[in-house]
C-alpha cells in the first residue's frame, strides 16, 4: 500500500498557494513540484449525485457561492470552479499516491470512478476518511482497498474503530504524535499517517518517528 519511498510527502489539497484548494490546478501544480509524492484531496456529492473534489459542505468559503454542495449540480459546481473526481483523477499522474477523504458516505459509483481512474485493487492510492460510517460502506463495497481512519489523537475508541474497520493505517493531527505512539501503531501492524504541517522541521521529526505519509502545505510542500 505505501510505496518504499516513506514517508510520503503528499500535498494537502494540492499546491493551493497559486491556485484553489481542491482544483486541479491546484493538484496539477503540486505534482511539478520536487519531493511531491501525490496529494490528498476531498470527495462529497453533487445534486446529481456525481462525486467531485471539495472539502467544505458549502461552497461559501472557497469559491463565493454559500450554497450548499449537496443542492448544486455537477455542472453548476464545474461553473465555480469545483472538478469532478473523474476530472481529476485524469489529471493527476498514475505515478502520484492518493490520499482520497471521504466527506460522507460514498454511493457504489464512487468506486466505479475510482476504479476507473486507479484499477480495480486501487493502485498507488488509500481512502480515508473521520466517519467510521463511511469507512464501513467502503470496506463493504471494496473490501480490498487500502482504508485508514482519521483521527485528531489516538486513543482506544480509535483503535478499536480501526480494527473494526480492517483499516491499514490511521492517520493523526501531527501534534498528537510521539515516539509512543508511533511505537504503539507499528506494533499493530498499521501505517501511520500524519496531517498536516507546515514546517520543514515538523516533516523530518515525523519522518525520524516511522511516520509513513505526511500531508503538508506551505513551505513544509518544498523538500
Amino acid at each position: 500500500m505505501i510505496p518504499a519511498r516513506s514517508p510520503l510527502r503528499l500535498a494537502h489539497r494540492g499546491d493551493w498557494r497559486h491556485a484553489p484548494e481542491n482544483s486541479v490546478a491546484a493538484f496539477v501544480a503540486a505534482t511539478r513540484l520536487p519531493g511531491i509524492d501525490g496529494v490528498e484531496f476531498d470527495v462529497r456529492a453533487s445534486r446529481d449525485g456525481v462525486p467531485v473534489v471539495v472539502h467544505d459542505a458549502s461552497a461559501g468559503r472557497v469559491q463565493g457561492d454559500p450554497r450548499r454542495i449537496r443542492d448544486l449540480s455537477a455542472a453548476q459546481l464545474a461553473d465555480l470552479g469545483v472538478p469532478s473526481l473523474a476530472e481529476v483523477l485524469q489529471a493527476i499522474p498514475r505515478r502520484a499516491f492518493l490520499d482520497v477523504e471521504l466527506k460522507e458516505i460514498p454511493e457504489p459509483g464512487w468506486v466505479v470512478v475510482l476504479a476507473a481512474g486507479r484499477g480495480p485493487e486501487l493502485e498507488r492510492a488509500v481512502v480515508s476518511s473521520f466517519d467510521v460510517p463511511a469507512l464501513r460502506r467502503m470496506q463493504r463495497l471494496a473490501p480490498s482497498w487500502p482504508r485508514w481512519l482519521n483521527a485528531v489523537a489516538l486513543d482506544e475508541r480509535t483503535f478499536a474503530a480501526a480494527a473494526e474497520l480492517g483499516c491499514a493505517g490511521i492517520a493523526l493531527e501531527w501534534h498528537a504524535i510521539d515516539g509512543r505512539v508511533s511505537g504503539r501503531i507499528a506494533a499493530a501492524g498499521l501505517a501511520l499517517a500524519a496531517w498536516t504541517v507546515t514546517r520543514r522541521p515538523t516533516f523530518d521529526r515525523l519522518a525520524r518517528l516511522g511516520v509513513a505519509a505526511i500531508c503538508v502545505e506551505g513551505a513544509a510542500l518544498l523538500g
